[in-house]
């Protein structure tokens, strides 16, 4: 399900450099380190995800090329179909809504003082 949203990344031919570890291998390597906590330099090596220093910049890459909202919705569209989603415990957030300028509200609190203080640096 995931793969078709990764970018795909041709091989150079004239210098072709190290072969890229395996996508399958670095996403999992990125949901170890997102889920535990642990800093990317932390991540074992012994589990075969490759090197944090990877798996971060395979996450900068799949964050460039939008792959993380595509899968939102991908797996949103599975949920959805198999009808296993429960909106009863759903909660809406408005941090992510844009407060909008507008006139001073008439119960705000006049200044009393003299003025602005000197500034002093």
């Amino acid at each position: 399900m995931i793969e078709p949203l990764l970018p795909k990344v041709e091989r150079r031919v004239r210098h072709p450099g190290r072969k890229r570890h395996p996508d399958r291998l670095v996403f999992q390597g990125i949901l170890f380190v997102l889920h535990t906590g642990i800093a990317w330099e932390h991540l074992p090596q012994e589990l075969g995800f490759g090197s944090g220093m990877t798996c971060w910049r395979r996450l900068a890459e799949w964050t460039k090329a939008s792959v993380w909202p595509r899968l939102h919705e991908a797996l949103l569209a599975r949920l959805r179909g198999a009808d296993a989603l429960d909106f009863s415990r759903t909660a809406v957030d408005g941090s992510r809504i844009r407060a909008l300028k507008g006139d001073r509200r008439r119960d705000e609190a006049l200044l009393t003082g003299a003025g602005r203080a000197a500034n002093i640096t």
